[in-house]
């Protein structure tokens, strides 16, 4: 049984946390609920971005022995943010952006060791997906060594369209390939940027490929071809950091 504190559980419970717009990582409801509060639940849960996970009631039970009444709510480790929120704030206060954007990355580890090196390396925010991607837990806030405590993350419905607001926004959109791809140091990364790191083995999918205004490639030269994903997110997001203080500029 998981420690109660990281969850809140029961319709009422629940549905109060989203009416108070509570950080919620995701809600697990029993597989056949249904009814009015239900309905109410997932359609907060939809505005506020929320993801809703249909699950066999034993699964549920196992997280908790309380009368859950088939619905739960898995807390978030951190506060998340939007994009819209974060750019406007960047420029007013003069600041050169740098974000990392993460496309499918599901794997807890790799998310806390480029969470890590994006601390390091001065990048402003950390940009997921609300879907099929890893979320900002205690696990994943312990291999960060605490990076996500301090590193804003946003979470956004639809990556698609937060690349083309950055786009819109003045940045240069990074994707990582080995397709039609110019070697990673190649581009001038002087400017607003967003590096796109994507799954192990899938990469970055073909819809947010298409929003990347520059494709890269680090040069690999042993005999299986695959740096870990957060490998090559150091390698990538310490090429940002080169370029801008040999420009002289001061790393954020």
């Amino acid at each position: 049984m998981t420690d109660n504190k990281q969850f809140i559980f029961g319709i009422h419970a629940v549905a109060e946390a989203l009416e108070a717009a509570k950080d919620i990582d995701k809600i697990f409801i029993r597989r056949d609920l249904n009814g009015e509060n239900v309905s109410h639940i997932l359609d907060m849960a939809h505005n506020l971005r929320v993801p809703v996970q249909r699950v066999p009631v034993e699964r549920i039970d196992r997280i908790t022995r309380k009368n859950h009444q088939g619905v739960l709510a898995m807390m978030a480790a951190v506060t998340y943010y939007q994009l819209e929120q974060l750019l406007p704030q960047y420029y007013d206060e003069g600041i050169n952006p740098f974000v990392v954007v993460l496309d499918g990355v599901t794997d807890v580890r790799n998310f806390g060791a480029i969470a890590r090196t994006c601390e390091c390396a001065g990048v402003n925010a950390i940009v997921i997906p609300d879907h099929d991607s890893v979320t900002v837990n205690a696990d994943a806030v312990k291999t960060s060594a605490g990076a996500l405590n301090v590193l804003p993350v946003c979470r956004e419905r639809n990556l698609v369209q937060a690349l083309q607001l950055l786009h819109d926004s003045g940045f240069m959109i990074v994707g990582t390939s080995d397709k039609n791809a110019t070697t990673y140091t190649q581009p001038d990364y002087t400017g607003p940027v967003a590096i796109v790191l994507g799954a192990e083995g899938n990469g970055i999918s073909p819809a947010v490929m298409r929003q990347c205004t520059m494709r890269v490639k680090i040069p690999e030269f042993g005999q299986i071809n695959s740096l870990n994903v957060s490998v090559a997110g150091g390698i990538m997001m310490y090429e940002v950091v080169r370029q801008r203080l040999s420009d002289g500029q001061q790393v954020k």
